[in-house]
């Protein structure tokens, strides 16, 4: 019986991987065929599925030896290079294989014999791989601590149901009382009216449903107020910096609000429109003569047609208002935003982040037909009953306020374009000029106005540099029709990078000479963001997904920067402490000058320890912060922040499709210093971190501090 072999890789790349394997396991047992019986199957599996450290070498040296002779050319080492690159999708190790392989063989065979047998693999791997963190090795005491410290309990199920209550009212407290609250007040609202209007003469005629569309009324009055509120940036950003709110109130969540008030609007809208037009109207239009005299002096004489209550103010406002919010309320759902539906053009224009942003401006319409909505009210003469103004005055007024402030900043603090950079994986990075009296904190963000791409349009970006810098920098990934032209505008002026210099495509100003024709860039900001409360923390754990490691990159970069002043001040130097650019405590410091390392303001930094985890798929994603990386690594002497990158395009390590990558990686960086995956002098891990083992070394480490991530 003959048996074919699919081991469930998918990709191109892996066949291959797969391909070779079965050559090599072949070739060990002089099979020429391309078919193997059952028993034969039965042996590949066992070499395959045996974990000793033996099996696996002669596993992988079989694979690299092709001709069987038990030894390893240079060739052949660049071929195994060039596969393993290729299945973990390594492009930058692909086009170095040469190189790489050099080194291998100078490595493992110092006496230039062209060759390399099996022993100095083993006695390569023996050696084990470096250690890729610092301080990341524990002893056998901290493992025994691990197991027998935060094993897995066998709880009672009601008492883990009140465990997991309570951790999660203590990290949701503040939401949940500020739900509580608005929900309460809704409810209020709304059973205020109810009882109103069934206490009145027009709950004859039209009953219940005159209750419900006018409880709803008074919700949609409250949340078409509220609803502006978590949009004004400038106010959320002083109340939760300047003011002790920030410890009640759950101001990062504005965006979040805003989307569930959104949809309390959309269920109070279809509550009130349903209830006027399918219930109230038609029974006005039915009641008997007797019945209807008390609705004379709101409506006149009793309608006989239903056109009636459709070409009045009210209708028409109310029809209109519902058409404008059904189509901003579409555009804005994840999928339209996003653009994740195939619409055919040129209806795809309804899609992405333009028709998003321009359909949400809508809402100038929309304010101004509610207010005369309100005013043309069919059952309210007296204007003092007519509150819909009364909701909506402060935070109209707030909101234009907010508007008026960023046209008026971002106009009068130009910033000055002094570098740009496009990187692998679509990521443009703007270096400007840092603004006059511009302070910010590291995590928050600012929002960019491009004018080459479009002359209304503001979007938000973490930014990427410290307050010490004497830059302000922003790393944008094109992910939407705006940030697609904002690179395109950049790139027709960027060149390809001089020898030494990073990027795909770059441009540099430089005093005195030709200068490139940057585009107008401007900024409005900086705008709060839970990141920039890191130093409220004994002990930071920073994770960064992607091109979302932006605000990390700041945090890590200031702590650094603080570091290095503490350490000029503890020398003499003198640097001064600035507000919003102070880092953290590190643990080498006395208790006396930890006590002296304050903000202006009085503030304490309490970091004494942070923990950078950046994982990406993409290995060239690693140079967008690889000035960045090499940097902090060559500042932090004392081990203050431990950095780990990780490309989880590579298979984790102890697959036999990484075990090559893995050698080299040690020998390199043993070597020269620097990852291969990376770049960078912080050696990478592949696959995805173990995160149970980095909870539970992080607590062990720190007993009795505040962690925050």
């Amino acid at each position: 019986m003959y048996v074919y072999i699919n081991i469930g890789m998918n990709k191109k790349s892996d066949k291959e991987f797969a391909g070779e394997l079965f050559n090599a396991l072949s070739r060990r047992r002089n099979i020429t065929v391309d078919s193997i019986t059952k028993a034969q199957l039965k042996d590949f599996w066992d070499q395959i599925a045996d974990q000793s450290f033996d099996c696996r070498l002669q596993t992988f040296f079989d694979m690299v030896d092709k001709d069987a002779d038990g030894r390893i050319s240079e060739e052949e080492v660049r071929e195994i290079i060039t596969l393993s690159a290729s299945a973990n999708n390594l492009s930058n190790i692909q086009t170095q294989a040469d190189e790489y392989a050099r080194l291998i063989m100078e490595e493992l065979d110092p006496n230039n014999l062209g060759y390399i047998m099996i022993e100095n693999l083993e006695m390569l791997l023996l050696q084990g791989p470096t250690q890729t963190m610092r301080g990341g090795g524990e002893s056998r005491n901290l493992s025994k601590m691990l197991s027998e410290k935060l094993k897995p309990s066998q709880d009672h199920p009601l008492t883990r149901w009140y465990r997991d209550l309570r951790y999660f009212l203590l990290d949701n407290w503040q939401r949940v009382w500020v739900m509580a609250l608005w929900i309460g007040v809704m409810g209020g609202l709304f059973a205020y009216k109810y009882v109103q209007y069934k206490n009145r003469e027009v709950f004859e005629v039209m009953g219940h449903c005159v209750c419900m569309a006018k409880g709803a009324a008074e919700t949609l009055k409250l949340n078409m107020a509220l609803i502006l509120l978590p949009m004004c940036r400038n106010t959320i950003t002083w109340l939760r910096n300047k003011t002790r709110l920030g410890a009640a109130v759950p101001f990062d969540d504005n965006i979040n609000f805003h989307k569930v008030i959104a949809v309390a609007i959309g269920i109070g809208v279809g509550i009130h429109g349903i209830s006027h037009l399918t219930c109230d109207f038609p029974r006005l239009l039915n009641a008997e003569a007797e019945k209807y005299e008390a609705m004379e002096e709101f409506f006149g004489d009793q309608p006989t047609s239903y056109w009636f209550f459709v070409k009045g103010w009210e209708g028409v406002t109310g029809i209109v208002m519902v058409v404008l919010m059904a189509i901003a309320f579409t555009l804005a759902s994840p999928w339209f935003r996003r653009n994740k539906l195939n619409i055919p053009k040129p209806l795809n224009k309804l899609a992405g982040f333009n028709a998003f942003w321009y359909s949400h401006h809508l809402f100038i319409i929309v304010y101004t037909l509610l207010i005369i909505h309100g005013i043309k009210l069919y059952l309210t003469h007296h204007w003092y009953k007519k509150t819909t103004w009364m909701y909506l005055a402060i935070p109209l007024l707030l909101y234009a306020g907010e508007r008026l402030i960023r046209a008026f900043r971002s106009s009068i603090k130009p910033v000055e374009i002094l570098k740009v950079a496009v990187y692998p994986g679509n990521v443009l990075a703007l270096h400007m000029s840092k603004p006059q009296g511009f302070k910010y904190k590291s995590g928050q963000y600012i929002f960019v106005k491009c004018a080459a791409v479009s002359p209304f349009e503001w979007h938000p970006f973490s930014i990427t540099s410290a307050p010490r810098d004497d830059y302000l920098s922003v790393h944008i990934r094109t992910l939407g029709d705006w940030t697609r032209q904002l690179k395109a505008v950049f790139s027709e002026v960027c060149q390809p990078p001089p020898t030494g210099k990073s990027g795909l495509l770059r441009a540099d100003f430089l005093e005195g000479e030709n200068n490139p024709n940057f585009p107008k860039v401007l900024i409005d900001g900086p705008y709060g963001a839970p990141t920039q409360d890191y130093k409220d923390y004994d002990v930071v754990l920073l994770v960064g997904l992607g091109i979302g490691a932006t605000p990390m990159i700041s945090v890590v970069k200031d702590i650094a920067n603080n570091m290095k002043a503490i350490e000029e001040e503890e020398n003499g130097v003198g640097v001064g402490v600035e507000e919003g650019g102070n880092g953290p405590s590190p643990p080498y410091l006395s208790s006396s000058k930890r006590r002296k390392n304050t903000t202006s303001s009085g503030h304490e930094f309490k970091t004494r320890r942070a923990y950078f985890y950046w994982m990406t798929r993409e290995q060239g994603s690693f140079e967008w912060f690889k000035g960045v990386m090499n940097e902090v690594a060559e500042m932090d002497h004392k081990g203050v922040i431990e950095m780990h990158n990780y490309c989880t395009s590579v298979y984790e390590e102890g697959d036999a499709r990484s075990a090559l990558i893995a050698m080299l990686q040690n020998i390199n960086h043993a070597k020269n210093g620097v990852d291969i995956v990376s770049g960078t002098r912080v050696k990478s891990h592949f696959a995805r971190p173990n995160w149970r083992a980095v909870y539970k070394r992080i607590a062990l480490n720190h007993p009795n501090s505040t962690v925050g991530n």
